[in-house]
């Protein structure tokens, strides 16, 4: 049978639509800033998230990274989760390439950080008055939006106010930057537009190629200052394209009203999965705690362990993630309702007596 694939939404091939606007674009020299379809794709993102500018990057990695480098100078420090995909995802960039330091705070089940201790995790150094020469200065809080690792939880708006309250409390330069690789998704849940939630932070990214199901791309969202400081920190990190509108026409197809409004049928379709397999002998999940298209599962039943069952599954056609001691499952615009059921029914299989 043809799998089912549930490592994640990054799966996603371009439907007829996105191909044939891609076969279709208008093109230029996006290095020389004149591709057109890209300047449309720009300027619609930014339009989404209720920033001046935006800017079209590579990957969602790069988009972050930028957001960091052009806002935390190198020798500086930025507060991350230790979840956060910043911290445990992106390669050690922060460290070779932005040159900051990172103190990682824990979040708790849903993602959120303690407004407390961000407060007391700022560090003033020598530069600022009555600080302390033995710390680099806290520029910079990163936030995330949709959380993947803590199974693509939906911070509120709320959630999202308290740490950049008390961060800015302590240190009123602080600027935030909000990884929000799938902030639609935590839009379509909210029932809040975008831009209502990227309101509180200085940069904003966001993924194409995530549940948006274009093949590739992201954007990097702030003032207009930061996008031109962006442009050459993308040009430095190798990320400048050519005829980029080839991609950016298949981005401005994901971004269309319909395929923001789809995003709540992987919602529906995730949290049957997760009610699913949490009737299935041994599987452990929490079908209340399933918000957005993520779901994360572990199994301790008799037969083995949840790597075990990981394998177990994928070997019969259901493809899944294992991520430390638990296996991921993803949602996406390529997985249907009847394709949730088959899963379901060969996971029953697997764990019958």
């Amino acid at each position: 049978m043809t799998p089912i694939d549930l490592r994640s939404d990054t799966v996603t091939r371009p439907d007829a639509a996105m191909r044939r606007a891609m076969a279709e674009a208008e093109v230029g020299d996006d290095v020389f800033g004149d591709d057109p379809t890209v300047i449309r794709l720009q300027e619609r993102a930014a339009e989404l998230v209720g920033k001046p500018a935006a800017l079209f990057v590579p990957s969602g990695c790069m988009a972050n990274l930028i957001g960091v480098m052009a806002q935390a100078p190198a020798g500086s420090e930025i507060l991350v989760g230790a979840r956060s995909h910043i911290n445990s995802a992106e390669s050690a960039a922060y460290a070779r390439l932005a040159q900051v330091n990172k103190c990682a705070l824990p979040e708790d089940d849903r993602g959120r950080l303690d407004p407390a201790q961000v407060r007391a995790s700022i560090h003033l150094g020598a530069e600022i008055s009555g600080g302390n020469s033995h710390h680099a200065t806290t520029t910079l809080l990163a936030l995330e939006n949709t959380h993947n690792y803590c199974g693509g939880t939906a911070l509120s708006v709320a959630d999202l106010r308290a740490p950049i309250a008390a961060a800015r409390e302590r240190a009123p330069w602080i600027k935030v930057h909000l990884d929000g690789a799938r902030i639609f998704n935590a839009a379509a849940v909210l029932n809040v537009p975008a831009r209502e939630i990227a309101a509180l932070a200085d940069s904003v990214s966001f993924c194409l190629s995530k549940s948006l199901g274009a093949p590739a791309g992201s954007l990097i969202c702030g003032s207009h200052d930061l996008v031109a400081r962006g442009v050459g920190l993308r040009k430095m990190l190798g990320g400048g394209m050519r005829q980029a509108g080839i991609l950016a026409a298949a981005g401005l197809e994901a971004l269309k009203t319909p395929n923001l409004e789809r995003l709540a049928d992987d919602h529906a379709n995730a949290r049957r999965l997760a009610e699913g397999l949490a009737e299935l002998p041994g599987i452990v999940a929490d079908p209340a705690g399933v918000q957005t298209n993520i779901l994360f599962i572990e199994y301790r039943g008799r037969k083995g362990d949840t790597a075990w069952l990981g394998r177990a599954l994928t070997e019969r056609g259901v493809w899944c993630l294992a991520l430390g001691e638990r296996l991921r499952m993803v949602t996406h615009r390529d997985v249907t309702r009847a394709q949730i059921d088959a899963a379901l029914k060969l996971a029953a299989g697997i764990l019958k007596d």
